[in-house]
């Protein structure tokens, strides 16, 4: 299962968030009803909690290792990886009006600051 987006491959300063993004979008365009089953009992059973800390996990490090030089790469690349994840809760799961409403190109448009604040290195 695969909550959040594939290791990133791109190397320029841009490519890193719009991946991302872009992985975002597909998120939001709907999750298999299996990866939906895990993420509603996330918080309830152990297993499902473990299944989904260890997918985060290796995002995490993909993230991570994929961002340019600077300071704490693991911690910026679990703080935008939540962040994604928050969001796709919010409209995959939770069905808040205001994210199920928006077009996903419009939720990943406003989005794009807080990504490319934490994926690019800083001044």
């Amino acid at each position: 299962m695969q909550v959040l987006p594939a290791p990133l491959t791109a190397t320029d300063a841009e490519a890193p968030a719009d991946q991302l993004l872009a992985s975002l979008g597909l998120k939001l365009g709907g999750l298999p009803e299996g990866t939906l089953a895990v993420m509603r009992s996330m918080l309830t059973d152990q297993a499902a909690a473990d299944h989904i800390r260890l997918a985060l996990g290796r995002q995490i490090a993909g993230v991570g290792a994929a961002l340019p030089a600077g300071e704490d790469p693991e911690l910026r690349a679990a703080l935008v990886v939540t962040a994604l994840l928050g969001v796709t809760i919010g409209h995959q799961l939770l069905g808040l009006a205001s994210l199920r409403e928006a077009p996903a190109d419009r939720i990943a448009t406003m989005l794009r600051p807080a990504v490319k604040a934490l994926v690019e290195p800083p001044e």
